[in-house]
């Protein structure tokens, strides 16, 4: 897109010639005027004259555009490149550290099946997809090697619940083990919550593990998508009826029992609740406020509103549940409208999404979403275990492991040395393909500060972990929310530019929204 406007910008009378004081930057037309950011992740808005006229070299120092582009850094100066150097350092601290989320699924067993699922789940009979406590054991292990002072361990699935005697083992084997390590150690778990009792509740509260579920949208939307048996296998072959309606009544049911057991406990509501995420099908789409009003009733004030991947059972049934770019952005952009009209009410209630982006811009922090990084956070922010031990670089890569490609593979609980995972070629490549300095379309892209590219999300629909960024629909995603974001940040009014500010701020536990990243529960 920039190319054919800086030809435009020439016909204007002269060939540009950006003035010496001005630091690189890049633009892009959004909300009738012209977005320019920097490096650092500052932005200004201009017009297209004053664009033009910033390309003759016609800005003279001190006039009133020098001094906006000034205010704005844009002006290069010793401060300006001292400040740049400062706000890059904060953007990357991640990188100081070693994989922090760590993902083990502890069984592919699962008593719902759901149209898109993600992990590929097993039978409820196929027992022998449980992971054992021998290979547990290995799996912490491996984890507590990691270089990163806080780690988070994530039971999945399938559906964790089913195996409930090996996440009791992972959380007492990794408290005695962690004694030698130091390390902050924390718990989630992602669940459906069917099988939720209040023995297995009582003891994840009392370890402190954070317990995240998945609800699609109202009762109806919700059991369309996620079938449960009118039964629930209690182990070696018993059956024992559930007792609720369907699969959202369950979780509704349990949610609220969990919220009300933490404020019983006196633990802070805005760390301790139960996240629930949202996988957005065809059907789901025409229901934006509905979707919206479902997770307010539920008490969550938050809501990520991620499209469709393509993987597991998705990969299959997308022409069903699937649907284009655009249809999701009208979509996204009718759910956050009416997110903010109702924040402007006094509810607080916030899109996961834009608070991600929007920290970013800012306040110049990286809220350290893996899925949305720079480079990514495939093998050095997360690594995901299979129930037999085999490691991943990422739980994306795990889902295609599932579907008999194992090009994520890099390991073996018991057998790898950590080392060697972080050395590993498919990491290095991994690092390599999602650094968007790197990426020929990425490195010119006036989103550039604030985004990132999913490589196994590339390899999946494209076929490399390269990708090809101008044709991936991931990519048209990632921009069309930060045009929406940059347009409300133009033209929001002192209200609304203050409720969006507001969803900026960077609390504890904040990887709990990629812990709760995935759908296959």
């Amino acid at each position: 897109m920039n190319a054919p406007r800086l030809v435009q910008l020439g016909k204007l009378g002269a060939r540009p010639q950006a003035p010496r004081w001005l630091v690189p930057l890049r633009f892009r037309p959004v909300a009738g005027e012209v977005l320019l950011t920097n490096q650092a992740g500052d932005h200004v808005f201009v017009t297209e004259a004053e664009l033009a006229e910033l390309f003759r070299g016609e800005v003279a120092e001190g006039s009133p555009l020098h001094e906006r582009l000034r205010a704005a850094h844009f002006v290069h100066d010793a401060a300006a490149g001292e400040r740049m150097v400062e706000r890059l350092r904060a953007r990357k601290r991640f990188l100081d550290y070693g994989p922090n989320l760590h993902i083990m699924v502890v069984t592919l067993r699962c008593n719902e099946t759901c149209v898109y699922c993600h992990a590929s789940r097993a039978d409820m009979d196929a027992t022998e997809t449980d992971m054992t406590p021998e290979t547990a054991e290995r799996v912490v292990d491996t984890i507590l090697c990691s270089t990163s002072p806080s780690v988070t361990i994530e039971f999945q699935g399938g559906e964790p619940l089913v195996n409930f005697p090996v996440i009791r083992h992972v959380v007492e084997y990794a408290e005695q083990k962690n004694r030698a390590h130091g390390k902050q150690l924390e718990f989630t778990m992602v669940s459906n919550l069917s099988l939720m009792d209040e023995e297995k509740l009582a003891y994840l509260l009392d370890k402190r593990v954070q317990i995240c579920t998945s609800i699609d949208g109202p009762p109806a939307l919700h059991d369309r998508q996620r079938k449960l048996p009118l039964v629930r296998s209690a182990g070696a072959g018993q059956a024992v009826p559930t007792g609720e309606a369907g699969a959202y009544a369950a979780a509704a049911r349990w949610m609220a029992r969990i919220n009300e057991a933490y404020a019983a406990l006196g633990l802070d509501p805005v760390l301790y609740h139960v996240e629930a995420l949202i996988t957005l099908t065809r059907e789901a789409l025409a229901h934006p406020r509905a979707i919206v009003d479902t997770y307010l009733g539920l008490g969550c004030r938050a809501i990520f509103l991620r499209p469709l991947d393509p993987f597991g059972f998705a990969a299959k049934t997308g022409h069903r549940v699937g649907y284009e770019v655009e249809e999701y952005l009208a979509f996204y952009r009718a759910a956050v409208d009416y997110i903010l009209e109702l924040n402007r009410k006094g509810e607080q209630v916030l899109e996961r999404f834009a608070a991600l982006f929007l920290t970013k811009i800012l306040s110049g922090e990286d809220p350290n979403y893996l899925d949305i990084r720079n480079p990514c956070g495939a093998a050095i922010g997360q690594l995901a275990y299979d129930f037999d031990g085999r490691i991943y670089t990422c739980d994306e890569g795990r889902m295609l492991g599932r579907m008999g490609d194992g090009f994520f593979a890099i390991g073996q609980a018991g057998e790898t040395r950590y080392r060697e995972l972080m050395t590993h070629e498919t990491v290095r490549a991994m690092v390599v393909a999602s650094n968007l300095d790197g990426q020929p379309d990425c490195t010119s892209c006036t989103y550039n500060p604030y985004c990132g590219v999913c490589p196994v999300h590339s390899y999946a629909t494209q076929g490399s972990i390269f990708g090809r960024m101008r044709e991936s629909h991931l990519c048209a995603v990632h921009k069309g929310i930060q045009d929406y974001l940059f347009g409300k940040l133009r033209h929001a009014d002192p209200e609304t530019r203050a409720i969006l500010e507001r969803w900026t701020t960077i609390r504890p536990r904040t990887h709990f929204i990629q812990a709760c990243a995935s759908p296959g529960a």
